[in-house]
């Protein structure tokens, strides 16, 4: 969900009216989560790579939207988290420059403020992407353990407990990757990461572009209509690992998607999201195939990250309980 709030005109802020919109709709965060767990390499954990799990990623991508509702604690502090309102001149709303956001959330919204903004407007997409990363590789970490530790004879005392704290780990996992799935397939929607997200809006249009509420019927009427994931299983991209910092991977993934925002509307000022039209449906696939590849490639690499992290308190690290020489126990179940 994307609450349509207050953006700046040059210097200054004009209010618009709130309004919400879903970020794909029910098939395309599906989709998105099932096409990414369904083409995980051979070397991702076994519980991941079957269809069960799949179908699971693909329903648990959905629940960010799905809670919305819950109460205005809940979703004025969690609407944000999926959109990120950039400025033609590439800074978030005259705030901090996407290639160059500061490293935490509370960071951020000191950076905003000398623009008269905050998260709530402006979004923090990154960091929902970057969060729910981290806990990612950090479960994975606890569920390397807790395998490691289910099979080591010598820890055979604790083997039932080990046994079932791995399998509420991988329920948590799931619903990690829901999530992240979530937030990493609203950064592939080039309407999430620009403050044009429905209709150009009262800033400089030479070129004429709409000004109608295209944001709901790309994403949802069109996708439903006109989109089917074996076409977007099609266009995913090979897996590509890029060696670097989530945070640096995630500002390179929306800076493509925000290059992505003015073809859109050239596309709907040709006609191209009108019924029957074949070039919107190809802009939604290429869109959907970008968002599956990247949350696959994102869970790959925090897997291959969880092997290096340490979990539990006092914290062990995952090597030494895999090599046999800690056991973990007391750091898990609880030293106080």
């Amino acid at each position: 969900m994307r609450r349509l709030l207050a953006l700046p005109l040059a210097a200054a802020l004009i209010a618009a009216a709130p309004a919400q919109a879903l970020a794909w709709g029910a098939t395309g965060h599906r989709m998105i989560g099932q096409l990414a767990v369904e083409t995980l390499p051979a070397d991702a954990p076994a519980f991941l790579r079957t269809p069960k799990a799949a179908d699971d990623a693909g329903e648990l991508s959905r629940e960010p939207d799905r809670s919305k509702a819950s109460g205005k604690i809940h979703d004025s502090d969690r609407d944000s988290a999926h959109f990120l309102d950039l400025a033609d001149d590439g800074t978030v709303l005259g705030g901090p420059r996407l290639d160059a956001l500061p490293p935490t959330r509370a960071d951020y919204e000191t950076a905003l403020r000398p623009a008269g903004v905050d998260s709530w407007k402006a979004g923090y997409l990154p960091y929902a992407i970057v969060d729910r990363w981290q806990q990612l590789a950090h479960d994975f970490a606890y569920w390397r353990v807790l395998t490691a530790a289910e099979k080591n004879r010598a820890w055979a005392g604790h083997r039932a407990w080990y046994a079932a704290d791995r399998r509420r780990r991988e329920a948590q996992i799931l619903r990690d990757i829901g999530e992240l799935s979530h937030f990493v397939g609203d950064g592939a929607q080039p309407l999430h990461v620009t403050l044009h997200f429905n209709g150009w809006g009262p800033y400089p249009n030479p070129a004429g572009y709409t000004q109608a509420k295209v944001h709901g019927p790309f994403e949802g009427d069109l996708v439903r209509a006109a989109v089917r994931k074996s076409a977007v299983a099609r266009r995913m991209a090979p897996l590509r690992l890029c060696g670097c910092a989530i945070e640096q991977r995630a500002v390179d993934y929306l800076a493509e998607t925000n290059r992505r925002v003015v073809p859109f509307y050239e596309l709907e000022k040709a006609g191209a999201l009108q019924p029957a039209d074949p070039r919107g449906p190809a802009f939604a696939r290429e869109q959907l195939a970008r968002g599956a590849s990247e949350l696959r490639d994102q869970i790959v690499e925090a897997w291959n990250a969880s092997a290096g992290l340490q979990v539990g308190w006092k914290p062990v690290a995952v090597a030494d309980v895999v090599a046999g020489r800690v056991d973990p126990y007391p750091s898990l179940y609880g030293a106080d």
